[in-house]
């Protein structure tokens, strides 16, 4: 299953960038980041067996290992592409998070947006790793 990351606005040459490249990389899975401008810009089509997430303050908490077992479950069902969008500025309205298959939310504090990319990349890298049964992930 792709993991795919769209999210609004550029993130150029910058630790943040460092970050999110590094736990893409470490992702067994395939992935892809694609950036859209703060305005405008078309997100991608999305395949018939895909499943859309949007990042927003009124979303879920889950836990790293619920969240794992939700990819799990999409990858055992067949899904293609799990599309995690993080909007611009203002967020995602209602129809949108209508729309989404989850909202996912890293808690009631705002984040900026580089950082939300960064800290995606990671609960991604960890989610793969508790499916692989890898050591990485410790709950205690």
């Amino acid at each position: 299953m792709l993991l795919h990351i769209v999210a609004r606005g550029r993130i150029g040459r910058s630790p943040e960038a460092e970050l999110v490249d590094r736990y893409l990389k470490r992702i067994a899975w395939p992935t892809r980041l694609s950036e859209l401008p703060d305005r405008g810009g078309r997100e991608p089509d999305r395949p018939a067996q895909g499943r859309r997430v949007l990042l927003d303050e009124k979303g879920e908490m889950l836990g790293s290992a619920a969240f794992a077992a939700t990819l799990g479950r999409w990858r055992d069902d067949g899904v293609r592409e799990a599309r995690f969008l993080i909007g611009a500025a203002d967020g995602f309205g209602d129809g949108e998070r209508a729309e989404a298959d989850l909202l996912l939310s890293f808690g009631r504090a705002t984040w900026p947006h580089l950082l939300a990319r960064a800290m995606l990349a990671e609960q991604l890298f960890r989610a793969t790793s508790i499916l692989a049964n890898h050591p990485y992930h410790r709950e205690g």
